[in-house]
């Protein structure tokens, strides 16, 4: 570069902030994943009637959707105090009001029926719909399922945005949210929704928002939708998607196999006539033989077909004389049903499908009670237990969440699976360490036997028995357990000689303990 070369003149300029002070988006922001189209509406990707064809034809996937419904919300739905707190007046007041709304959320069937029967249909399309009342005060009063799923379309989420009200602990938040719209096509006639949520009130008849000053009859203003979907696509994910064509081929396995029945082949035996033809009065033997096999008429009996030469010669000649041979054709009949392999594992795929054992749709020939019990313990954790805290959460977060109750909460029930020798394992040791008071160890036993319990009157119930008489335990419960399983080998063993010596050893020990 040379030296007598200038260099260019640069400009600096500081631009200032504007007047208004940067904001947050307070909305979300994100474009939705919706194909361009000059309708709001969200087609359906799949023809869901089909999929309820699949299901009515399968040989599996009705089991595997009714255990889906029987353990995740078959057990019934509850009222619980969040906290394990002394009762107050008010905790018990808000515990009955709450047992009242669940009571009467739908006056036609049981509570825990309309969520079975919602778990039924999401598990068949994919997606399901509870239609929402509200009271005059606001609060939800009632619930409808949406039977007719495939009936039902939603919009895109449209403008604007709307400010929502969310309680978090008895305290309102306000959040921003785009609500969309629920049309139900049915026998020519259309009802529209909108979604839950929303505050403003929209015409049934043409799903059309109110503005600002309108007022509309209330048989005439819409109800909400609260749908139910599996996955995050815009109408559910259904969960056996990936086995339609093996649900399919089986259905087609199936339909070769039960038409054999009708055309088939059902011929077990030929009889071949060589040089010659039977007789008249031998074919009309036959035909009435086969005709009559039945019962006990033809047991012990026996057939002679006599035989006469096709030619009118008046004798048979020596090396043409005619013969019957009888053809045993059952070999190449169907003795089993076909595909028997590809038939068991579509069911395997589809228990995949839906992640369940043998035990959960009926085939149990494999399992023992070992088995079983670690099967249950599995599938409890990993699919039950996750599908009833979704429900839950949306109950009381969403359908329940402007009754604000601050001490209680609706959960659905589940089984008992615990195992009775880990539990006795489990109370050995921990009474052993001075863990089980003698309130425990009778709610556990009364649990046990499904019996009501009470708690022992006194302090005492509450302490530990190592705690309440150390030397008493100390000296005597290990050896009097070791007396007792004795005892019990010995009557197993027939050893009653055994057995009384060791009665009346124990019998001394309890005598020393009570004079110490």
């Amino acid at each position: 570069m040379s030296k007598n070369k200038t260099l260019p003149k640069m400009n600096v300029k500081i631009i200032k902030a504007a007047e208004k002070p940067i904001k947050k988006a307070d909305a979300p922001k994100a474009l939705a994943d919706e194909k361009e189209s000059s309708s709001i509406w969200i087609s359906h990707p799949i023809d869901l009637r089909a999929l309820l064809t699949l299901v009515d034809h399968s040989t599996i996937l009705p089991q595997c959707i009714c255990a889906y419904k029987n353990n995740i919300t078959g057990f019934g739905i509850g009222v619980r105090y969040k906290e394990d707190v002394e009762e107050t007046e008010e905790m018990a007041n808000e515990y009955m009001y709450a047992e009242k709304v669940l009571d009467l959320l739908n006056i036609d069937m049981d509570t825990k029926e309309v969520f079975e029967a919602l778990v039924e249909t999401r598990e068949i399309y994919g997606i399901s719909y509870l239609e929402v009342i509200r009271s005059f005060d606001g609060k939800v009063s009632q619930v409808e399922l949406i039977k007719d799923v495939p009936t039902v379309t939603k919009s895109i989420r449209l403008d604007p945005v709307i400010d929502v009200e969310y309680y978090y602990n008895g305290e309102a938040v306000t959040r921003k949210r785009k609500f969309c719209k629920y049309r139900q096509e049915k026998n020519g006639k259309t009802v529209y929704f909108k979604e839950f949520g929303d505050p403003r009130i929209m015409d049934l008849r043409d799903g059309r928002y109110l503005e600002s000053g309108e007022s509309l009859d209330l048989e005439y203003q819409a109800n909400e939708i609260l749908e139910f979907p599996i996955g995050i696509d815009d109408y559910g994910k259904i969960r056996w998607m990936g086995q339609i064509l093996s649900i399919d081929g089986a259905r087609k396995a199936e339909s070769l196999n039960n038409s054999y029945f009708d055309n088939g082949r059902h011929t077990p035996l030929a009889i071949i006539v060589r040089g010659g033809t039977l007789s008249d009065e031998s074919f009309a033997k036959l035909e009435n033989y086969m005709n009559e096999i039945k019962g006990s008429a033809g047991q012990h009996a026996f057939l002679v077909l006599e035989v006469e030469d096709s030619d009118d010669r008046p004798a048979f000649d020596e090396g043409k004389q005619p013969a019957v041979e009888l053809k045993d054709m059952a070999g190449i009949l169907q003795t089993d049903e076909l595909f028997q392999a590809y038939l068991d594992n579509t069911r395997r795929k589809v228990q995949s499908a839906f992640r369940l054992p043998d035990l959960y749709v009926g085939y149990t020939t494999d399992f023992n009670r070992s088995t079983a019990q670690t099967a249950m313990e599995v599938t409890e954790k990993q699919v039950f237990q996750p599908e009833r805290k979704s429900l839950a959460w949306i109950i009381n977060n969403k359908l329940f969440n402007d009754f604000q109750f601050k001490h209680v909460e609706f959960y659905f029930k589940e089984p008992d699976i615990s195992n009775p020798d880990d539990l006795y394992k489990i109370l050995a040791v921990t009474e052993r360490a001075g863990g089980v008071t003698p309130n425990l160890a009778k709610r556990i036993a009364h649990e046990a036997i499904g019996q009501k319990w009470e708690n022992y009157e006194g302090e005492w119930g509450d302490i530990p028995l190592q705690v309440s008489n150390p030397g008493k335990q100390s000296s005597g419960s290990g050896l009097d357990v070791q007396l007792s399983e004795q005892i019990l080998k010995a009557e197993s063993n027939s050893d009653h000689e055994v057995v009384a010596v060791m009665k009346e050893v124990r019998k001394l020990l309890c005598e020393m303990h009570k004079e110490d």
